[in-house]
């Protein structure tokens, strides 16, 4: 039986193997000149970028008031999902650093130099073998969903080799492949709004890709982000990570999954040949299975972090710092957050007790960054914790 000057100290040894396991508070360092990885990285992002960049400056003469539109409107689009993933990412947060490096190799490499150029070849095998409309209909459903997902997840495989101590956990897998999938989906959707503008002989570009840049916004809710997000948390799975136990068959049903999603998608007009009456149901219906699928996975993939977080902060309640109900919410779900809110009582109780869990999340990251050790800025971090409880006002220096 453990007394009472033991558990604290295996609390915070446990603190210590869940800090160096989890990759918390690591920072990433970008330019590693021995890593090939950075190398492959750094010649397939500035290759994609400049044919991109040469393709915008070729048509900017004719349609620059459509490129500039579709770029604010998919960049405002971008930024909300940005905000939407670093939210639900409130455990060992992945370095913004990290996250950039992530986005630009969807946004360029995997788009403009490893897609684009499989896909044409493909296209057009497809075409010389079964004839142009078979291509048509069936060539986009046949081989996006395996170029540009595999395209992604090399990305993937570049930022292990790049960062190894970073990338540890599925859920890291589901975060950056989610970012990689953001860049992509952006960069696409300015091509189809570009190729829209040129439709009808430069009369109205602008209005001739407004259509195109609302429906790519409406849809894309569950298009590349939502498809890299699943294949990354699988390609982690497969490869397995020190704090992730390889589960091969878990790791390719979920690959094959975000391809399938990929592959019904880019099929929806031939499998509906073209009738609105069934194709807007079908859609309705992917969309709403895509969703459900990435929560799913979000679900099955979050536990080992939740844990971390617990491991983490642990030692705080024994200290005082943190009480049981704080922990418990902390360490929960959002129904376990919910729950802790509304027993504060009224509103502005409420509000008090969500600033005490994000205060709480805060002292996870100082301790991650201190590696466990109190510096100033952990018992800051502690006072802040206590400060927000009572309602104290804050100490203006």
């Amino acid at each position: 039986m453990n007394t009472p000057t033991t558990q604290p100290a295996n609390d915070l040894l446990t603190r210590a193997g869940a800090i160096e396991n989890s990759g918390w508070g690591r920072s990433f360092t970008f330019y590693q000149p021995r890593n090939a990885a950075f190398w492959v990285y750094l010649a397939l992002v500035m290759s994609g970028a400049f044919k991109f960049f040469s393709l915008l400056s070729s048509s900017a003469g004719a349609y620059g008031e459509a490129i500039a539109l579709s770029l604010v409107l998919f960049g405002v689009y971008g930024a909300i999902f940005w905000w939407f993933t670093q939210h639900i990412d409130r455990y060992a947060r992945q370095p913004v650093k990290l996250i950039v490096v992530a986005f630009l190799w969807g946004s360029f490499a995997a788009t403009w130099v490893m897609a684009a150029n499989a896909n044409d070849a493909i296209l057009s095998l497809y075409a010389k073998t079964f004839g142009q409309a078979w291509a048509s209909d069936w060539g986009p459903g046949l081989t996006a969903p395996f170029t540009e997902e595999i395209a992604k997840g090399i990305g993937l495989l570049l930022l292990i080799a790049l960062a190894s101590r970073l990338v540890c956990t599925a859920f890291d897998g589901f975060i950056l492949g989610a970012f990689i999938g953001l860049g992509f989906q952006i960069f696409e959707d300015v091509l189809y709004a570009l190729n829209s503008a040129a439709s009808q002989f430069g009369a109205d570009p602008v209005g001739a890709a407004m259509p195109t840049i609302i429906l790519r916004m409406v849809f894309g809710v569950a298009a590349h982000t939502l498809y890299s997000a699943i294949f990354g948390a699988g390609l982690v799975y497969l490869l397995g990570r020190p704090a992730e136990p390889r589960r091969v068959g878990r790791g390719l049903a979920l690959m094959a999954t975000a391809m399938l999603l990929h592959g019904l998608w880019d099929s929806a007009g031939a499998l509906t040949q073209g009738k609105n009456a069934l194709l807007f149901p079908l859609i309705f219906v992917m969309v709403a299975a895509a969703l459900t699928l990435v929560v799913r996975v979000f679900r099955m993939t979050v536990p080992r972090e939740r844990q971390f977080l617990s491991d983490i902060l642990a030692p705080e309640v024994d200290r005082g710092v943190i009480t049981d109900e704080e922990f418990v919410a902390l360490c929960g779900d959002h129904k376990a957050r919910r729950a802790f809110r509304k027993s504060a009582g009224g509103h502005a109780a409420r509000k008090r007790a969500e600033y005490v869990l994000e205060a709480a999340a805060d002292l996870a990251d100082a301790l991650a960054d201190s590696h466990g050790t109190n510096t100033g800025r952990v018992e800051f971090a502690r006072s802040e914790v206590s400060r927000i409880r009572s309602g104290q006002p804050s100490v203006k220096l």
